[in-house]
């Protein structure tokens, strides 16, 4: 079992590789359903990684019809929108399909972001 405060450390250790640990994350708590994975917060200063992790994990959360964790909805916005793709020809389909839990972050992801081919 992964937590999510292990694959902020993860990702703040190797960011080339951040979509691989949100996705076996994603993954792994969907299968399991365990709210261990969940409980405990983030060590130091929130950053993006905080923001879409928190987004991710309320997402899921909504998604599973788990509560969740007064932690995570504390996680604060990040300082300038962030879209996730990265290209521009994306944005305006970022701001309409990006689900609420990562839009009051000011986080952009198209629809099918935590979902696998």
């Amino acid at each position: 079992m992964t937590t999510l405060r292990e694959v902020k450390i993860q990702i703040e250790k190797y960011p080339k590789h951040w979509s691989i640990y949100l996705l076996d994350f994603a993954d792994e708590f969907r299968r399991s359903k365990n709210p261990a994975m969940i409980q405990a917060s983030f060590k130091g200063p929130s950053n993006r990684w905080a923001a879409l992790l928190a987004s991710t994990a309320e997402f899921l959360c909504q998604e599973l019809g788990m509560e969740v964790p007064e932690w995570i909805e504390k996680v604060p916005a990040v300082k300038d929108p962030w879209f996730v793709a990265g290209l521009n020809n994306l944005k305006a389909i970022a701001l309409v399909e990006s689900p609420l839990a990562f839009r009051h972050r000011k986080i952009f992801v198209m629809e099918n972001f935590l979902f696998r081919v």
